[in-house]
C-alpha cells in the first residue's frame, strides 16, 4: 500500500517537472514553410519543431511569369468576326462622343453646332447647283433676243421673288413670282420650280444689255383692248383719285388675301377679299372661289397713298354715299 502511494507521487512531481520546463526552456523559433500537407503530421518522425510560414523564403523567390494563355474574354474577342470587332468599336466611339458631348461647356456646344449648321449650308448649296447647258463663254448677247419671242431654259436658282432662268444668253433672265401664274397664287417659287427644271415657253418681256438684266415671263400676251377704252399712255393720276370714287375695273391677278385690280390708273388698286360682297356667303371658302381672273367688277376708293403709291379698294357700297332717290307718286 506505502508502495503505490510513493509510484503515485512519483509520477505527479514528473508530470508537473514537465510542464514547468515547457515554460522556462528557451527555445529558438526558426520559422520555415510548409511544403505540403502531410508534414503537419509527421512530427514524430521529423526532429525538432515543425516551422509551418516563413517570410525569408519569399525573398529568394523568383517574380512570377504572366501566363502564356489569353483571358477567357479575350479568347472570346479574338473568336469574333473582324466586321462585329469593327461594329462593336465604332458603338463605342461613337457613345464616347456621346457623353462627351453631354460634358462640354454651353459656349463649345454653341459653337459647334454653328460649324454644323454652317457645314450642311454649304453642302446644301453645292447639291443645289446647276450645270448650265451651254458654257459661258460661247453665249448669245441680249441684243440678239426678241421681245415677246418664246425660248426655252433651265432653272439655275430659286429667290423669294422669282427665279433665274438661263435661256443661253450672256446673262440670267429673272422669272418674277408674277409672272409665273395668273389663276393660282404662289407664294414662294419652290412651290412650282426646283434648280435644274426645264421651263419650255417663257417669253421675254424686256432686256437691258447694259445694265445685263432681263425680265422673263410665263404668262401669254395679253390682247388688244378695245378701241373704247381709254389710252394706256393716259392713265389716271392717283392725285386725282379721292376717297369713296366710283371706279369699274377688271382683276388681273389673285392673291390668297385678295386681288388686283386694273384700274386705268397709275398702279393697280387692291381688293381685300373681305371687302368683296361675297365674302361670308359661304364659310370657308378661298379667295380664288369668288374672285376670278378677268371679271369685271365696280369698286369704291378706300385709301390712297401717294407716297407708296398704293390704293386700296372695296367692293362694297359705302355708308356715307348717298343712296338711290326714290321719289313717291301721287
Amino acid at each position: 500500500m506505502r508502495l503505490s502511494c510513493n509510484n503515485t507521487t512519483i509520477l505527479l512531481l514528473l508530470s508537473l517537472f514537465s510542464i514547468t520546463s515547457a515554460f522556462t526552456t528557451t527555445t529558438t523559433y526558426t520559422p520555415q514553410r510548409i511544403t505540403s500537407s502531410s508534414s503537419l503530421f509527421s512530427s514524430e518522425e521529423e526532429e525538432g519543431d515543425t516551422v509551418l510560414y516563413s517570410d525569408e523564403d519569399y525573398d529568394d523567390e523568383e517574380p512570377k511569369q504572366e501566363q502564356s494563355t489569353p483571358w477567357k474574354k479575350n479568347a472570346r474577342w479574338n473568336s469574333l468576326n473582324p466586321r462585329v470587332k469593327l461594329r462593336i468599336i465604332q458603338e463605342q466611339q461613337n457613345k464616347a462622343i456621346e457623353n462627351k458631348q453631354k460634358r462640354e461647356p454651353a459656349k463649345d456646344k454653341q459653337r459647334r453646332l454653328m460649324m454644323m449648321y454652317k457645314e450642311r449650308q454649304i453642302d446644301k448649296r453645292r447639291a443645289a447647283r446647276v450645270t448650265r447647258p451651254t458654257p459661258l463663254d460661247s453665249r448669245n448677247p441680249l441684243t440678239s433676243l426678241t421681245i415677246n419671242e418664246l425660248y426655252s431654259g433651265t432653272v439655275i436658282s430659286l429667290t423669294p421673288y422669282g427665279v433665274y432662268v438661263d435661256i443661253g444668253t450672256e446673262c440670267d433672265g429673272l422669272l418674277h413670282i408674277s409672272q409665273i401664274s395668273r389663276d393660282d397664287f404662289v407664294s414662294h417659287p419652290r412651290e412650282v420650280f426646283s434648280p435644274g427644271d426645264v421651263v419650255e415657253d417663257v417669253r421675254v418681256m424686256s432686256y437691258s444689255s447694259e445694265l445685263k438684266k432681263l425680265r422673263l415671263s410665263l404668262l401669254p400676251i395679253e390682247s388688244d383692248e378695245d378701241p373704247d377704252d381709254e389710252d394706256e399712255d393716259d392713265p389716271i393720276a392717283l392725285s386725282d383719285l379721292t376717297i369713296d370714287d366710283e371706279l369699274w375695273g377688271e382683276i388681273r391677278r389673285v392673291t390668297s388675301y385678295g386681288a388686283y385690280v386694273e384700274l386705268g390708273a397709275e398702279v393697280d388698286g387692291f381688293l381685300h377679299f373681305m371687302d368683296h360682297p361675297e365674302f361670308g356667303v359661304v364659310p370657308g371658302v378661298k379667295p380664288s372661289k369668288f374672285m376670278r381672273v378677268g371679271d369685271r367688277i365696280r369698286t369704291w376708293v378706300s385709301d390712297v397713298d401717294l407716297e407708296k403709291k398704293r390704293v386700296k379698294l372695296t367692293a362694297n357700297r359705302p355708308a356715307g354715299l348717298p343712296g338711290p332717290r326714290r321719289e313717291m307718286l301721287r
